[in-house]
């Protein structure tokens, strides 16, 4: 499928895919949204935790993985991060992505290349703080249970494939997690919260990235 290399408008790269006129993150800031929605409305929730489980649904350009080990290294806790994706991106493009320039990390555009030239299914500590798996794997195949503390649920959007937003898949994730875990995602669409909800969440409208008026957390218990 055809796609190109775009400016996001904080300056950060994505990709977009004219076809489905869709891009693996917001138009409006790549960095923003992936902070906003997975660290803030996710990571930064576990305070007072050593070691966490975190499973993301759509691996793509590995933007959250980076954005999280570098969290990780700073609160200086642990992460064992699990990335699904079916379709990976090609290492051409991640090659033009400019994530470590614009995180004020160029000296780490090393490890981001290597989330994407580690071997697939198998288990990586790549920082004493941050382990990788990566799993190519379509999110209907996904059979883990009360394995996870966090979801960072990052599919493409509802208009372009609403097959991974349905309440099938929001099940499995519900199995996926331990007790008072947490799925937060860009979304906010009224059959996707519904979704969540019939899958067993408790469901949150929160406000959304620059860009977004709103998006959702889900909670497996209430924790607060």
């Amino acid at each position: 499928m055809k796609h190109e290399i775009i400016i996001t408008k904080d300056g950060s790269t994505s990709i977009y895919i004219p076809e489905w006129d869709e891009t693996y993150h917001s138009k409006f800031g790549a960095i923003q949204e992936a902070k906003h929605v997975f660290i803030k409305n996710g990571l930064a929730l576990f305070e007072d935790v050593l070691e966490i489980s975190i499973l993301e649904i759509g691996f793509g350009t590995g933007l959250n993985a980076l954005i999280t080990m570098l969290d990780a290294e700073h609160r200086q806790i642990k992460v064992n991060y699990v990335a699904v994706e079916a379709y990976p991106v090609a290492f051409e493009d991640i090659v033009q992505l400019n994530y470590a320039t614009q995180l004020e990390v160029p000296n780490r555009q090393a490890d981001f290349e290597q989330l994407h030239t580690l071997p697939w299914e198998e288990t990586i500590e790549i920082t004493p703080y941050f382990t990788l798996t990566k799993r190519k794997q379509f999110f209907n195949d996904i059979t883990d249970e009360n394995t996870f503390d966090l979801i960072y649920f990052d599919a493409f959007g509802y208009n372009v494939q609403p097959e991974l937003w349905n309440e099938v898949v929001f099940e499995k994730m519900y199995v996926a997690l331990k007790s008072k875990g947490i799925l937060t995602t860009y979304a906010c669409r009224t059959t996707i919260k519904n979704a969540m909800q019939h899958a067993g969440f408790e469901t949150k409208k929160l406000p959304g990235a620059p860009g977004k008026r709103e998006m959702l957390r889900a909670l497996k218990n209430e924790i607060y």
